[in-house]
């Protein structure tokens, strides 16, 4: 067998069993179905594990990730992960999170660049991941950087994706659809769904909120 895969079983069957001791009925509620409050939407970078870094447990949060936190409107397969957190599971909140040190959003950042000075892209726009960070490689031209001191431009560009990404999610029909049904007869109101903005700081391990949550009530004042 494979050293690393072996390395990894045995470490789930450690957890496993520390789990089952500490809690011995909760592999057995696992099984009877899930509950989560939280839908993260997040990158695919293996220093961003959203379980381990908001300290949760298996059940508490669903979850999506790909390179670079993106939520493409066409994307089925984020579409479907939206659609199923919202209309069957019951998510509460919608986390859009990316993070520091991004590699995908450095390539898009090189990709920008390249395009001002007519020099070849890093990513061939033509692969699969140069057609899948395209979007952000516009957002990227777009952002005046110049006015801003150059070791800050890869952590505005990270912010402005998720903040891109959070009005992807909200311009949904799935969100729009649970906005227009979280009032309820008479004005009561019925479970209400908010979609949020967040970034990770990979040398810190800290969660920082970009303020621009959005959610049903925020659409009527």
């Amino acid at each position: 067998m494979f050293p690393l895969l072996s390395s990894l079983l045995s470490a789930n069957a450690q957890w496993a069993e520390r789990t089952n001791d500490a809690h011995p009925n909760f592999f057995g509620q696992c099984a009877k179905g899930q509950s989560p409050k939280v839908l993260w939407i997040g990158c695919a970078d293996s220093r961003v594990p959203e379980s381990v870094v908001t300290n949760a447990k298996p059940g508490d949060i669903f979850v999506h990730r790909n390179i670079a936190n993106q939520f493409h409107l066409h994307d089925d397969s984020a579409l479907s992960v939206l659609t199923y957190a919202v209309n069957v599971v019951g998510v509460e909140h919608v986390v859009i999170v990316g993070h520091t040190h991004c590699g995908g959003a450095v390539a898009c950042m090189e990709a920008a660049q390249a395009q001002t000075s007519n020099s070849p892209p890093p990513i061939s726009p033509d692969s699969p991941l140069g057609r899948w960070l395209a979007p952000l490689v516009n957002l990227v031209t777009k952002l005046d950087l110049k006015t801003l001191p150059a070791e800050t431009h890869l952590d505005a560009i990270i912010e402005a994706n998720v903040k891109r990404q959070v009005e992807n999610v909200c311009a949904t029909d799935v969100i729009k659809g649970a906005w227009a049904a979280a009032m309820g007869d008479e004005g009561k109101e019925k479970r209400q769904v908010w979609v949020h903005g967040l970034v990770y700081d990979v040398a810190s391990g800290r969660l920082k909120d970009l303020n621009v949550s959005r959610g049903p009530r925020a659409q009527t004042e």
